[in-house]
């Protein structure tokens, strides 16, 4: 099994450097094959380990495979190497299959556009760098996934960089990151300065053998510059504005990004150092809130977003929020559930919307749409069923998930917790089944050009849809409390304490044995009431939201602008920073730089133009020149013999 983890790697790797390097020269479809080909064969071996894993008792589902030595400076050794464990192995198989089915859907989606070679090559690469990301057995390596990740999304932000709005989105992506990973390269740094190595295994070995106290300030400065690192990959509050902007990507690359590859990372790299954060209580609860906050506040601002795909990027905003609070309040197997389950209906809302705007040939406004079920009705169904799994409805897969997460808020964390969660679940209820309402109910408001040639999309578009479709109504039964499969999957990585069953007893509370079951049906009622709301909203009275916005045109005009966050975030550091970075260009690198250069040449040059003088090209002239020099010559030696 050991022999087939690197292949995980290296088909995406080799895809990535075909396409790129002779894809100009292929035709479409075969650029097209050899890409989904790589993902396809990635996804089976993927499949093969996780199947290895199965066959092994629980406490033997840890494997590390060493490839070579990597970085010897010192008393640093990093070696490069592959750790296979439950963790790792989830992550992988949903990196894969749901990158698959983005890769398919994307030969449908990007076939007309010129660089579409390039495209795959990028999208290939992402997948490497992702599951270099939770593949690697150390620190470093998941780093370099980690910043390879990031460029990665850069690229393909900025894919359509002919576009100064998807240019500039993608730099902002990298420029935003980059502060968070600037904490994450400081955490790692300490993480060797403490223990001596950067290797998971020995490190986790040494935190939970005792040698650090729970409270230690070290090991808290240590999580909270992870955790940093965290906020900017996985667009929490204060670095989340980047990831609304990265919607100028190609619609798939939105799918991937935001449902199983970048965004998750934060989470999966929380959930790896499990062992680190039960060490700081602190870190716990500034991780839960941040967490609780950002679900809140990206939930708010989708009530009243218009592009389509804004709504779902701040939902996905808002859901890595829940799975930060559930790590936060130490119930990391709720979080991973809710990753995992994330990944499938919100790359299948990604994917419907891309749908939409493929039949409406790129209109991304719901203001402009209205009554599509009919004309694209797989698109509908398909889209209808994410809907519902992510508003929480049962039994789709996003209710056991979401349930999970408010209860061990509950219980584990406070009311308040539970408070906020529950209240962005209400409001997630609300704006999706708004965006299901305006987009595909009720009056067409489809301009007259692309109704005539709005029609369904290809089945290499739709078949990934009913795909996910199918795994957003059935993935939740893995989860299903009292009979979880994947908590005793995941029972090797994180122990008792990531547990649901046990997080009661942990936690010192003691609740009833219907807690859970009554809980269920409180989670479900915020749904309905949210689904209620929007349909009173949006398909009864209609004229209701208009008329909401003008009597509260405040709050309105405050969540429409996103509460002016991207317009303080200009104000206090982006453009002092130009204005800075103006003047060291003027008064350092013009001025004295460039002054300094420039005034060595122009002093040669008027050297050389005084010299110059000399070279008339008339020979009496040099023939006088010698006359002269003889002179000079005689007198001086005359002079020389009189001394």
């Amino acid at each position: 099994m050991l022999n087939l983890v690197a292949l995980i790697l290296v088909f995406p790797l080799i895809g990535a450097a075909i396409n790129g390097l002779i894809g100009k020269r292929l035709r479409k479809e075969t650029v097209g094959y050899i890409a989904c080909g790589a993902i396809g064969l990635s996804f089976f071996v993927s499949i093969l380990v996780f199947c290895g894993l199965l066959q092994l008792p629980p406490g033997e589902r840890l494997f590390e495979k060493h490839l070579f030595s990597w970085i010897e400076s010192g008393s640093f050794k990093s070696a490069a190497g592959l750790q296979v464990d439950p963790l790792s192995s989830l992550m992988i198989l949903v990196v894969t299959g749901v990158g698959f089915l983005i890769h398919i859907y994307s030969i449908g989606y990007m076939h007309e556009d010129k660089g579409y070679h390039r495209y795959f090559c990028y999208l290939n690469l992402f997948t490497f760098s992702m599951l270099l990301l939770v593949l690697g057995n150390n620190f470093l390596l998941m780093f370099i996934g980690w910043e390879a990740v990031g460029l990665c999304s850069y690229l393909l932000i900025g894919f359509w960089f002919e576009k100064k709005s998807a240019s500039n989105a993608a730099k902002k992506a990298f420029v935003v990151n980059r502060v968070g990973d600037f904490g994450f390269a400081l955490g790692i740094m300490l993480i060797f300065l403490t223990f001596h190595s950067i290797d998971f295994t020995e490190v986790f070995s040494a935190a939970s053998h005792g040698n650090f106290e729970v409270g230690s300030f070290t090991v808290t400065i240590i999580t909270l510059l992870l955790f940093m690192g965290a906020t900017g990959k996985s667009a929490q509050i204060p670095l989340y504005t980047w990831l609304p902007d990265a919607m100028e990507g190609p619609t798939p690359v939105s799918a991937l990004i935001h449902a199983a590859t970048m965004v998750t990372a934060g989470v999966y790299m929380i959930a790896r150092c499990n062992v680190l954060y039960l060490l700081s209580p602190f870190t716990m609860t500034v991780v839960a809130s941040i967490g609780a906050g950002t679900a809140l506040f990206a939930a708010s601002i989708g009530l009243v977003q218009n592009d389509i795909k804004r709504v779902l990027a701040y939902s996905t905003i808002s859901q890595l929020g829940y799975m930060f609070l559930a790590c936060g309040v130490g119930a990391f197997t709720a979080g991973v559930f809710h990753l995992m389950i994330h990944a499938f209906f919100k790359a299948l809302l990604f994917l419907g919307s891309g749908s939409v705007i493929h039949a409406l040939s790129g209109e991304q406004d719901m203001r402009k749409m209205g009554g599509l079920r009919h004309h694209i009705p797989v698109t509908y169904k398909t889209f209808l069923i994410g809907t519902v799994a992510i508003a929480g409805i049962p039994p789709f897969a996003g209710f056991f998930s979401k349930d999970e997460i408010l209860l061990e808020s509950l219980v584990r964390g406070n009311f308040i917790y539970w408070m906020i969660g529950a209240f962005a679940a209400f409001l997630t209820a609300f704006y999706m089944f708004r965006l299901l309402f305006m987009t595909f109910h009720g009056e067409s408001r489809v301009d007259h050009h692309a109704m005539e040639h709005l029609h369904e999309s290809p089945k290499n578009m739709t078949l990934p849809l009913m795909i996910l479709a199918g795994l957003s109504f059935f993935g939740g039964f893995l989860g299903i409390p009292g009979a979880s499969a994947i908590t005793g999957f995941l029972s090797p990585v994180f122990g008792e304490h990531g547990h649901a069953e046990s997080s009661a007893a942990e936690a010192g509370v003691h609740h009833s044995a219907w807690l859970p079951y009554l809980m269920m049906v409180i989670s479900t009622a915020i749904a309905l009431a949210g689904i209620f709301l929007a349909y009173q909203m949006y398909r009864k009275k209609t004229e209701l939201p208009g008329k909401l916005a003008g009597r509260f045109r405040v709050i309105y005009k405050l969540l429409l602008n996103k509460y002016y966050v991207d317009e303080m975030y200009d104000a206090l550091f982006v453009n002092p920073t130009k204005k800075i970075s103006v003047q060291l260009w003027k008064r350092v690198d013009s001025g004295m730089i460039d002054g300094s250069v420039n005034g060595i040449a122009r002093l040669v040059g008027g050297i050389g133009n005084v010299l110059r003088l000399l070279q008339t090209g008339y020979i009496r002239n040099y023939a006088f020149y010698i006359v002269i020099g003889c002179i000079f010559i005689i007198v001086f030696m005359v002079l020389g013999r009189g001394k």
